[in-house]
C-alpha cells in the first residue's frame, strides 16, 4: 500500500459494543468510507440478525462488503482479504479514507500478520473429513485437536467450517496449520494502518447484547430467519450457524418455544462476546483501547488518537 496516504482505520470490538455509530461518526469527520470487518454481516440473508447497518445508518457514507454473500456460500477469510484489499485500493483512489469495523479477529490479523499459502486439499482428503464431520462436531474438534490443539483452541467454539480446516490440513500433510500460518507476510504494512479496540464492561455489554436482541425480534428477526429456513440449506453454512440462527430455526419447526429460542439465542450470544473479549485482550495486544463512557465513546479520544492531523 501507498504510504503517501494516511494509515487504514482497523476499528475492532465484540458484538453489540456500539461500533457501527462510531464507525460512522468518524468517516463523517475524516471523509472516510466504512468497509465491513464481520464474518456474517457479509451475508445478504442475514440483515437484522447480523445487526447489519441499516439503510438509515449508511445514509451519506459508503459501505462496503456489507450483505455481498449469498447464505448458500462459503465466505472465507481469504476472499475476504482480497477484496477488501480492493475497497481499499478503490477508496484511497478516491482522496478518501478507509476504515474496516467489525467483530472477526481472524479478518485483521489476516491484514495486518498475513495470510498463509495452504496446501491443496485432494478429493480424498476432503472425503476423509466429510466421514469425521458426519461422527459429529465433538468429533470434529477432537480431531482438530489432534492435529493442532493450539490453532483449535484460538478458533471460535461455532465456527466449525475453521476447525475443519485444521482437520483437512492435518490429514492431508500431517502438520499442524500453525506451521503454514507462521509463514505469512503482513499486507499492510505496520506504518499503513492504526487499530483500535472497542474495550466495555462486560455487564454493559451483556444489557446491550439482550437490548439488541429485543430489538432484533421487534424488527422482524423471526420473520427473516423463517425465510431463510423455507431454503432448506446445508445447517453447517456459516451463514445457517449465525448466532440466533439455530435456536430460531428450532422455535420456527416447534423444537423450541419462541421465548426459549430467545434466551437461548441471548445466552449463545453473550457466550460469542465473552470469547470475543478474550481475543481482543490477548491478540490485540498493544492496540489503543476505546472504553465506553456515559454509553458511548468520545469521538475526539479516537481522533486525537490516530496521531496524523485528521
Amino acid at each position: 500500500m501507498n504510504g503517501a496516504h494516511p494509515p487504514v482505520i482497523l476499528l475492532a470490538g465484540p458484538t453489540a459494543s456500539g461500533k457501527t455509530s462510531l464507525s460512522i461518526a468518524l468517516a463523517k469527520t475524516v471523509d472516510g468510507e466504512i468497509i465491513n470487518a464481520d464474518s456474517m454481516q457479509l451475508y445478504a440473508d442475514l440483515q437484522i440478525v447480523s445487526a447489519r447497518p441499516d439503510a438509515g445508518e449508511q445514509a451519506g457514507i459508503p459501505h462496503h462488503l456489507f450483505g455481498v454473500c449469498d447464505a448458500a456460500e462459503r465466505s472465507s477469510t481469504g476472499w475476504w482479504v482480497r477484496e477488501a484489499l480492493d475497497r481499499i485500493s478503490e477508496i484511497r483512489a478516491r482522496g478518501r479514507r478507509p476504515i474496516l469495523v467489525g467483530g472477526t479477529g481472524l479478518y485483521f490479523e489476516a491484514l495486518t500478520q498475513g495470510l498463509a499459502a495452504m496446501p491443496e486439499i485432494s478429493s480424498e482428503t476432503r472425503a476423509r473429513a466429510d466421514a469425521i464431520a458426519a461422527a459429529g462436531d465433538e468429533k470434529l474438534r477432537e480431531t482438530a485437536r489432534r492435529f493442532d490443539p493450539d490453532a483449535t483452541a484460538r478458533v471460535e467454539a461455532n465456527d466449525l467450517q475453521r476447525i475443519r480446516r485444521i482437520v483437512e490440513i492435518g490429514l492431508q500433510t500431517g502438520q499442524p496449520i500453525s506451521a503454514f500460518q507462521a509463514k505469512t507476510t503482513p499486507l499492510l504494512s505496520p506504518g499503513d494502518w492504526t487499530g483500535f479496540v472497542v474495550d466495555i464492561d462486560r455487564a454493559e455489554l451483556y444489557r446491550r447484547i439482550e437490548q439488541r436482541f429485543d430489538r432484533m425480534i421487534d424488527a422482524g428477526a423471526i420473520d427473516e430467519v423463517r425465510a431463510l429456513a423455507a431454503r432448506k440449506l446445508d445447517s453447517a453454512l456459516p451463514a445457517m450457524k449465525a448466532i440466533g440462527v439455530p435456536p430460531l430455526v428450532a422455535a420456527i419447526s416447534g423444537e423450541l418455544s419462541t421465548d426459549d429460542a430467545i434466551a437461548q439465542a441471548k445466552q449463545d450470544s453473550r457466550r460469542y462476546a465473552k470469547r470475543q473479549l478474550t481475543w481482543f485482550r490477548n491478540r490485540m495486544t498493544g492496540r489503543p483501547r476505546l472504553t465506553f463512557q456515559d454509553g458511548q465513546i468520545d469521538i475526539d479520544i479516537v481522533i486525537s488518537r490516530l496521531g496524523d492531523g485528521s
